[in-house]
């Protein structure tokens, strides 16, 4: 990959970016199954005061190709554990009209770059519904692979529900991107 490829696609978060991600926590439905009901909107003023969401155990960093007047929506990482060994599960939300354009799978390929390139991890991890067939397209778009299905993983909208869990290595192959 170029060096710095991810900065093409991924940037921090600014003030700028705050309505919109005070969106995803206030609008039913707009991350589809992952919306876990209303939370504090002012959450993310603080967040964002507090370290513009780039901390040492979670960060985020804005999906913008520069097409729209605001960005497409946003990746996230967090740090897990197993036993001794410490890794980064990662996420994305896009927003609906941005969707089916390329640029999640991207957006997922970038950051793992950005986590390789940034820090000491070795596995980097993401998971999905079951039903959420565009983005484990998208996983494995981005270089992922399926590890396995965890049943009743969550409970979302009524229903416990099954997730797909991907991972990718240090050492597996970086997808090509356009």
């Amino acid at each position: 990959m170029a060096e710095f490829a991810y900065a093409a696609l991924l940037r921090p978060v600014t003030a700028g970016d705050v309505p919109l991600l005070q969106r995803f926590h206030t609008e039913p439905g707009l991350i589809g199954l992952d919306w876990a009901g209303y939370r504090d909107p002012e959450q993310v003023t603080r967040r964002f005061a507090e370290d513009a969401y780039l901390g040492q155990e979670n960060g985020r960093l804005m999906v913008d190709d520069g097409t729209s007047h605001s960005a497409a929506g946003f990746v996230t990482w967090v740090a897990r554990q197993f036993t001794n060994v410490r890794h980064w599960e990662i996420g994305i939300a896009l927003l609906p009209e941005r969707r089916g354009q390329g640029l999640g799978w991207r957006a997922q390929a970038l950051l793992c770059d950005y986590l390789f390139r940034h820090t000491p991890a070795f596995r980097l991890e993401a998971s999905t519904h079951e039903d959420n067939l565009a983005e484990q397209h998208s996983l494995v778009k981005a270089g992922f692979q399926l590890d396995g299905i965890i049943r009743a993983a969550e409970y979302r909208d009524g229903a416990y529900r099954s997730a797909h869990l991907y991972s990718r290595l240090r050492t597996d192959p970086a997808p090509s991107l356009p």
